[in-house]
């Protein structure tokens, strides 16, 4: 690595740092001031607010970390276009590509980073997070395993009034099949006190129950004490999964229920959105900052305001027309795939033209 690479990879980082502690202190006062009612009226402890928004972290940088990459580049370039340090090393013989080469691989590298740190890490950290909202500030959910509903099969549905995590034990259970060639006509309603799973032979076991069958416009009911059911296609683990939210999953996670929504024949658009854009919005940091660069190194000058302006007119047109391809995705305009890469697609175009200009 040669001395000049050095010299501006040593600036890039530092801004890069210092963009993301000023933008995280931002957000954070922000939403401090908006959630501090809640905290007051729930007597949430001190330490249960330091630790919400220690988890909130991993989130908060993930969002802004791109910003604070092309923010970090324009500041960078604009610096040495102010100092006349770029025209030095133009005078040099330094070609503009080889120049730029730092801010691109660095930026390169970091979006592979924020892959597992966008599909490990964050998912991990919100878990906690929803945790303490649900727990400490009462929101977004009633019990947890309570009123569980989903699609077992595409002819079947499984309802759960309460699951008891410890005991893998569901209360109150009522299972719905329905005529493959008539789906508004029910062939089976299986009503249970309680359900237990068997691990040993992988399966769920019934108690206490009525089984009624419906065959035409007859109904066969018979009183059951035990009923074993192999045909059953979730575990215990799915009916918890099944109250996970899509920011508390890993990609893999991700992946299994997208394929699990496609086998119980539910629409797996959102979740297909969800997985591709965990890829995407990773490599926003290098896309936005191959679009930023030949901007700033085309500028003659510049004070920080207009490096500022620039970098949230950049940002804002990336996350409007992010927004708007998720929009038409998720009303299955688009291909999920598209939807989620559309936004890096447009600003990557743009960038290849950009720079073909600007090569001399």
């Amino acid at each position: 690595m040669k001395i000049i690479d050095k010299y501006i990879l040593k600036q890039f980082i530092q801004i890069i740092l210092f963009g993301l502690l000023a933008f995280i202190l931002l957000f954070i006062i922000i939403d401090l001031f908006e959630k501090l009612d809640d905290f007051i009226d729930k007597d949430v402890p001190k330490i249960i607010i330091l630790k919400y928004y220690f988890v909130s972290l991993p989130e908060i940088t993930r969002l802004i970390l791109p910003v604070s990459v092309l923010l970090a580049g324009l500041f960078t370039i604009g610096n040495m276009v102010n100092h006349n340090e770029l025209t030095a090393l133009k005078a040099g013989g330094l070609n503009i590509y080889r120049f730029m080469a730092p801010f691109v691989v660095f930026s390169f590298l970091l979006s592979l980073f924020a892959i597992y740190f966008g599909g490990f890490v964050v998912p991990n950290a919100n878990k906690e997070k929803i945790f303490i909202e649900q727990t400490y500030m009462k929101k977004g959910v009633v019990s947890a395993g309570n009123n569980v509903y989903f699609q077992d099969a595409e002819f079947r549905i499984v309802t759960i009034s309460f699951y008891d995590t410890r005991n893998n034990q569901a209360n109150r259970v009522s299972i719905q099949e329905f005529d493959s060639t008539d789906v508004t006509k029910m062939t089976l309603r299986i009503d249970a006190h309680r359900m237990k799973y068997d691990a040993k032979n992988n399966q769920w076991i019934l108690l206490n129950g009525v089984r009624r069958r419906f065959v035409d416009s007859l109904e066969f009911l018979a009183d059951f004490d035990t009923l074993k059911m192999a045909n059953l296609n979730f575990s215990p683990q799915d009916v918890i999964k099944k109250q996970t939210k899509p920011e508390e999953m890993t990609i893999p996670e991700l992946a299994d229920y997208a394929a699990e929504q496609v086998r119980t024949g539910n629409n797996p658009t959102r979740i297909e959105i969800e997985y591709y854009s965990r890829f995407a919005f990773a490599f926003s940091s290098f896309v936005i900052i191959l679009f930023g660069l030949p901007i700033a190194v085309g500028k003659k000058r510049g004070g920080i305001a207009i490096q500022f302006g620039i970098n949230l007119l950049i940002a804002f047109s990336y996350l409007v027309l992010m927004k708007l391809a998720q929009s038409f995705g998720k009303n299955g305009v688009f291909d999920p795939l598209l939807t989620a890469w559309g936004a890096n697609a447009v600003f990557f175009t743009i960038a290849i033209i950009n720079l073909y200009r600007i090569r001399k």
